[in-house]
């Protein structure tokens, strides 16, 4: 769940900024039916199997457009829920409702889809040590929603932003000349409090980064045998990350390496949503 502050700070001007992309000046459809306010309530149905996250944004959206609108929660996020269980009642003008049911599900189900999808993921990890980790793969302006989905759906957040820690990728190497150099040069500007991450391609990269002193290294689309060898390299001299195209269908060929951590990009980038509707509105 956001704080407050946070709520107020990151997340209301997202929804808003949401909310205006679908009402740009009001909601003809809603305004040409009901020409005055009008109490009333609706359902929020689950219309498949999954876990719930994004009740609080949910019921934001309708908090945003009018402060007396309130939802009965019936779930908590994290939670498994069912076909056809009634998650919610929501209550206000039924015109808010209407105006704002579309954005409301949007974020619910999209939330939901990468909380169930990472769930499922995470579970393949069970009886491990490897943490499952997401990336910065997720949809512009939205990453604040679908990396907290990631920690319901039981994974973890890798770096927040560009910002939020050294990650010396492909580019970043070339650029500087080297693993070496790129490691050396982090180290010189980089706030000591920051650990430095160094993506590597082969066993001799590898080598490089350890060598340079690189806090964390990551696999990127290496072979099985060689992320073996390089585990055997490493000897615990650095922690160790595994990425490249990781999904729920090839995770389970990793988890013999003994690595700290697995990331994947499907979580965010490729999560379908979970059905979930609002049914049954009538005035009150």
């Amino acid at each position: 769940m956001y704080d407050r502050v946070t709520l107020k700070l990151n997340v209301d001007p997202l929804i808003l900024s949401a909310l205006r992309e679908d009402i740009t000046s009001e909601d003809v459809s809603a305004n040409s039916i009901m020409k005055k306010p009008q109490a009333g309530e609706v359902d929020l149905i689950c219309k498949q199997d999954g876990i719930i996250c994004g009740l609080q944004v949910f019921e934001r959206v309708f908090a945003l457009l009018d402060d007396s609108t309130r939802v009965e929660f019936f779930a908590e996020d994290g939670e498994e829920v069912k076909n056809g269980q009634l998650l919610a009642k929501v209550y206000g003008d039924i015109r808010v409702l209407l105006c704002g049911e579309r954005t409301a599900l949007n974020y619910l189900q999209r939330m939901s889809g990468i909380a169930t999808y990472t769930h499922s993921v995470a579970a393949l990890l069970k009886g491990t040590k490897t943490k499952l980790l997401d990336t910065r793969k997720t949809t512009p302006n939205n990453r604040i929603f679908e990396k907290y989905s990631v920690r319901v759906g039981g994974g973890n957040n890798h770096r927040y932003n560009l910002s939020d820690g050294v990650l010396l990728k492909d580019n970043h190497i070339g650029a500087a000349g080297g693993v070496a150099e790129a490691v050396k040069m982090a180290k010189e500007y980089a706030p000591f409090v920051r650990k430095i991450e160094v993506e590597v391609e082969t066993l001799d990269m590898v080598k490089e980064a350890v060598e340079a002193g690189a806090d964390i290294i990551m696999l990127d689309n290496m072979s099985h045998e060689q992320m073996k060898e390089a585990m055997e390299y490493i000897d615990g001299r650095a922690e160790v990350e595994v990425s490249g195209n990781v999904t729920k269908e090839n995770i389970s060929r990793l988890t013999d390496l003994g690595v700290d951590y697995i990331s994947s990009g499907a979580l965010t980038h490729s999560a379908p949503i979970l059905d979930i509707s609002l049914k049954n509105l009538h005035a009150v």
